[in-house]
Parts: C-alpha cells; sequence; structure tokens
C-alpha cells in the first residue's frame, strides 16, 4: 500500500484525463494524469540528487497546484515525507516547525517568497530553497541558492521507477494548532492514507468517479487537502486546481469554466461565493454537491445552496489526528423520505462514521453516554487512520489504553449514529451546571439578514458561572439592533440559551485554518460585564 499507486493508476488508465490549474503567475495550466506522473517522477530524481533520502522532510509553502502535486508525488515515490506548511500561521510557528520537523528542502510559490526571505536566517537546517515557478518568472530573492522548480525538472529524465519500502513508511507530516502550546505534527504512512483514500471514495463519502470533476478549494496543507489530491487520480476525476484565487469571484469563474461538479472547502469560502452569487444574481450551472468541513455550515447557507441554486450541501468532520476524515453526512433512504425541511435538519449535523472509523461519545468520567440525539458528552474517536501520538512524542499521550483518541469535541449521537457537534469541550458555555452550546448560537445568529458573522463566548457571571454573549460582525450596509437580533433568535433555540448580550464589532479573529479563535475573543472581552440576568439556565 504505497500512495505512488494512485498516479501509476491515473496514468495508466486516465493519463490524458485533465488536472486544470490556475497557476499563481496567472494562466490556466492545463495537462492530463500522465504529464503529472511523468514530471513526479523527475522530481523524484531531482530530490534525490539533493540528497534527499529515506524518511527525509521535504517542506512546502504552496497553494493548490499542478506543480505542489508533483512534489507530493514525488516525495512520496523516494519514501521522504511530504511536509505541507500552512502559510497563514504566525511566522514564529512557521519557524518552529520548520525546524521542528528539520525539513531538509523548501518549495515555495511566488506568493511566499517575501514570507520566506525574513524568516530564512531562523531556519539553519534548510539546505535548498526552491521556486514553484519557472525561470522567466524566477524573482529576484535573497534566498540563497534559489532555483527555480522547472530549471530543477529540465535538467532530469522521466524513466524513474518509484523505490520500494515497507507501507508503514511515513509519507506525510501536517502540524495542527488546534492543541495547547506549539504545534503539534501528524505523522502518516503510506498504509494510513492508502486506507483513507480507499474509504473516501465510497458513494457515501465524496463517491469520486472518472465521470466527474473535482475542484479542492480546501488547501492541500490544511490536513492533507482532505485527501482529494490522493482520491481524485485514485479515482480518474477530472481535477480543478483553484491555486490562490479564493475569492467568491475566482471561485465561481472556474466553477463554470471548467464544468466543475463537486468541490469541497470550509463555510467561509462558501460564505464568499454565496454573497458573490446573490450580488451577481448568477447561477451554477453544473455544480452538483458541496462538501463543507472544518465548521459547521450554518442552516441558512445549506437551505440556500440546495433551495436556490440547486447543490446539495454535506458535511464531513475529521481532524489534523484523523487524516483527516471521520465522518460524512450521507442520507440513509428513510431520512431521503422525510420533507426537505427534516432533512436539513439531519444535514447541519456532521453524519455518521464511515468503515474504518469508530466513534464514541463519553461522559466526563469516560462512561458511554445514550445515543439519544440529546445527551451530549466527549466525541472519541479510533482505526487505522487516526493518530496516536504526535511527531517525535511531543506533548502527553493522545490515546488511551484502547487507543481511543479524544477529538475534543463536544457532540450528541443518535440512534443512526449521526453526530452533531455542539461546541469544542474548551468552548462549550457551562451555565448553571447545563450545557449551552456556543455553535447552536452562531448558525442560529447568521441567519439574520443583518448579520454577517457571529461568535459566542462565555463570560463570567456572579449566579450562573457563565451565560452566552453574542459578538457580531454587521453585513454591509446594516445597522443591526441587538433586540432585533434576539428577537429573530427567541424560538430557535431554548429560552435560557438566548445571548444575554450582544456586541458589535468590525472583525472577528480567525485561526490559520479559518476558524473562529474564540481564545482572543475571550482575551478581548474578559472584562465585560453582562446586564442584569434576565431568564435562569434551566428555565
Amino acid at each position: 500500500m504505497l500512495v505512488s499507486g494512485f498516479i501509476d493508476y491515473a496514468e495508466r488508465y486516465h493519463g490524458q484525463t485533465e488536472i486544470v490549474t490556475r497557476t499563481v503567475e496567472g494562466p490556466i495550466h492545463r495537462y492530463g494524469y500522465g504529464d503529472c506522473a511523468r514530471r513526479s517522477r523527475r522530481a523524484a530524481r531531482a530530490f534525490l540528487r539533493l540528497g534527499v533520502g529515506l524518511g527525509d522532510r521535504i517542506g512546502t509553502l504552496a497553494w493548490n497546484t499542478h506543480r505542489h502535486m508533483e512534489v507530493w508525488y514525488g516525495t512520496a515515490g523516494i519514501g521522504a515525507v511530504i511536509h505541507t506548511i500552512n502559510p497563514r500561521l504566525f511566522a514564529d510557528q512557521i519557524v518552529y516547525i520548520v525546524n521542528h520537523a528539520e525539513d531538509r528542502l523548501l518549495l515555495v510559490d511566488l506568493t511566499f517568497v517575501a514570507l520566506l526571505e525574513s524568516l530564512a536566517e531562523r531556519i539553519p537546517g534548510v539546505e535548498h530553497f526552491i521556486i514553484l515557478t519557472d525561470d522567466a518568472h524566477m524573482p529576484e530573492t535573497s534566498l540563497k541558492g534559489a532555483r527555480s522548480y522547472e530549471s530543477l525538472l529540465a535538467a532530469e529524465p522521466d524513466d524513474f521507477e518509484w523505490q520500494s519500502f515497507d507501507e508503514n513508511t511515513a509519507c506525510g507530516l501536517c502540524y495542527t494548532s488546534g492543541t495547547t502550546g506549539n504545534p503539534k505534527g501528524v505523522l502518516y504512512s503510506h498504509r494510513s492514507n492508502v486506507l483513507h483514500t480507499l474509504m473516501q471514495m465510497s458513494v457515501d463519502s465524496l463517491g469520486l468517479s472518472c465521470r466527474q470533476t473535482i475542484m479542492p478549494v480546501v488547501p492541500m496543507f490544511h490536513a492533507n487537502g482532505w485527501g482529494v489530491p490522493f482520491a481524485a487520480p485514485a479515482t480518474g476525476a477530472r481535477l480543478v486546481m483553484p491555486g490562490r484565487g479564493m475569492d467568491g469571484r475566482s471561485i465561481y469563474q472556474l466553477l463554470e469554466a471548467e464544468k466543475v461538479t463537486i468541490t469541497a472547502a470550509v463555510p467561509t469560502v462558501w460564505l464568499m461565493l454565496q454573497n458573490y452569487l446573490e450580488e451577481s444574481g448568477k447561477t451554477l450551472n453544473y455544480l452538483e454537491s458541496v462538501c463543507i468541513g472544518g465548521s459547521a455550515a450554518p442552516r441558512s447557507m445549506i437551505e440556500i445552496f440546495q433551495d436556490k441554486y440547486g447543490v446539495r450541501v454535506f458535511h464531513a468532520w475529521g481532524m489534523t489526528e484523523l487524516s483527516p476524515v471521520g465522518s460524512v453526512g450521507s442520507l440513509k433512504p428513510a431520512m431521503l423520505a422525510l420533507s426537505s425541511e427534516e432533512q436539513v435538519d439531519i444535514q447541519v449535523k456532521q453524519g455518521r462514521a464511515l468503515y474504518g472509523v469508530e466513534l464514541k461519545v463519553a461522559d466526563d468520567a469516560g462512561r458511554d453516554i445514550p445515543r439519544d440525539g440529546v445527551s451530549q458528552g466527549h466525541l472519541k474517536a479510533r482505526g487505522p487512520w487516526v493518530a496516536k501520538a504526535y511527531f517525535k512524542g511531543e506533548g502527553a499521550p493522545i490515546v488511551d489504553d484502547d487507543d481511543w483518541f479524544d477529538t475534543g469535541d463536544i457532540v450528541t449521537m443518535d440512534t443512526d449514529g449521526v453526530i452533531q457537534i455542539t461546541d469544542r469541550d474548551k468552548d462549550v458555555i457551562k451555565s448553571g451546571g447545563e450545557w449551552i452550546s456556543s455553535i447552536d448560537l452562531e448558525n442560529v445568529a447568521v441567519g439574520h439578514s443583518g448579520v454577517a458573522e457571529a461568535a459566542v463566548i462565555g463570560v463570567a457571571h456572579p449566579k450562573w458561572d457563565e451565560r452566552p454573549l453574542l459578538i457580531v460582525v454587521p453585513a454591509n450596509g446594516c445597522q443591526p439592533e441587538a433586540g432585533d437580533i434576539i428577537a429573530y433568535m427567541t424560538g430557535k433555540v431554548a429560552k435560557w440559551w438566548l445571548p444575554d448580550a450582544v456586541a458589535f464589532v468590525d472583525e472577528i479573529p480567525h485561526t490559520a485554518t479559518g476558524k473562529i479563535l474564540k481564545s482572543t475573543l475571550r482575551e478581548q472581552f474578559r472584562d465585560y460585564r453582562l446586564p442584569e440576568e434576565k431568564v435562569a439556565p434551566g428555565a
């Protein structure tokens, strides 16, 4: 089970199927899987010539492009480890993970050359800097010995045979900032990636086939690109790479021009696309389904895409530690017989585990709780692509004696095994001994026409320990009143869940992966004083 088998398969049976890229330089680039495979073998030769060996780490600061994909397969094909670095991390974090990973090579898109120049003296272990471009677009740079990727490949033939090694050999490395302290590295093996890909290809997951065109908007530096760079060639699906164009207009242009049928991204991207569609009056003529992950999609967004644009929306849930997919919101036959409103009731949830992943919900003492769709507890996971430890043993053991990994999510699970994330255990609001879901409150609030984005945090309360504070970014041109927003939310959540106050801000901080940075909000509002209580928890 080696990941090089995916690109070999695509070359052999789907060699002419296109990989389309909006390049960082600007123009659209097209070639087939066969071309990708041949250039990946040339990249492998080049890396060997630079002294890269089995287990060595090759880092990338790059968007979703054909070149980045070639680096993935060229690296894996020689038994080295591809380390995808999130360029949106803080500079100190990037320096830390490059040094911690002991990256020997760094391949960087033009967009990030200046960033890397500012950090170069702090990452002395990097032996070679390679710019993912050609000589014609090669910038003047202070990066020592920098050369273009295309000049590197030009010197190599493509008759290389992938090297053989044990399937448990490390293949990829991705760091998560979701833990406390320094980012922690998750090391993937060839075996775990192959097993994860086989699961992801199923109809109840992404359901890819050679008859589809997929555009992974989720970056390849986000948790293995959700596995799409493996699943697409493994099925022969046509692949569209968006490069750095992440705004609504750019995403729409590629969706339409390339007749994309399925795509995947975090909710913030779909919000940008939704806003562009609303402002421009345009429609989606080819897109059939959207996979949303990273955080929960608001109900209003799901309804708009399905009812107005005819695009099926389904959730996927996972983590860097899960390679990353753990569950997918595929509807069962009985669910398809429900009304559209009842179906959306299920679609707002994060779905059920796919074969290969075990999920359970436990209380604070580790006891299993009922699968009744109401009782909340800690979500735990185990399986062949669930991490058992962080790279180099950083941090405390992350699984218990039975290999269960505590995901840090608070969820409910119903009799069908469908989970719904109600919060992160560090973000859930504990009011009067009861739990309030900040995520549910946020998703209801953004349904108000005057709300562009919402976040909910717990604020200290002398009697109830914590009560919810709703933080709102107003929609363009709107000046919503706090009372109107609370009135809108009334009846959509339990009365005692309703926020005690609303604070308006110009922007809400986000993590490097686009999630709301609630630790910063808690610090920002640490001295906030709530008005006198109106409703007692449980009332």
